[in-house]
């Protein structure tokens, strides 16, 4: 079994060293889906919702998010972010909202905690735009 990276010898946390690795180009995609009533996503893709548009906001809240993410996991470092793109696809076959999500950063870490972050948020920012005509 691999060590445990954000362990001391002693088992306590510690944010690992990354100052000697050389900068690289990093990318990480993250899909999500939030599931709804066919009648709220026809209401979503008509720009009905009561709370405005919820594609635009839940993607401004992903990006948001994904700048904010080293302020929300512990021990997880500050990265420089060159690029996020926060995608739609509306499926209402299956009455979803499929959401990719893709970071960007030359450094020395992956983004793989902030496109995760950003995933995360956009599907609660659109259930939370959603919740009040679907429940």
């Amino acid at each position: 079994m691999k060590k445990l990276t954000h362990m001391d010898e002693s088992g306590r946390p510690r944010m690992v060293d990354i100052t000697e690795k050389p900068d690289t180009h990093r990318e990480a995609v993250v899909k999500g889906t939030v599931s709804m009533q066919a009648a709220t996503l026809d209401l979503l893709k008509k720009g009905k919702m009561a709370k405005g548009d919820v594609l635009a906001v839940a993607q401004l809240a992903g990006i948001m998010a994904a700048k904010q993410t080293p302020n929300l996991i512990p021990l997880c470092h500050p990265v420089p972010i060159g690029d996020i793109k926060i995608e739609f696809s509306l499926n209402e076959e299956n009455g979803t909202v499929e959401i990719t999500t893709t970071v960007k950063s030359l450094g020395k870490t992956g983004v793989e905690m902030e496109a995760l972050t950003a995933t995360a948020v956009t599907a609660l920012t659109i259930y939370d735009m959603c919740k009040a005509v679907d429940r």
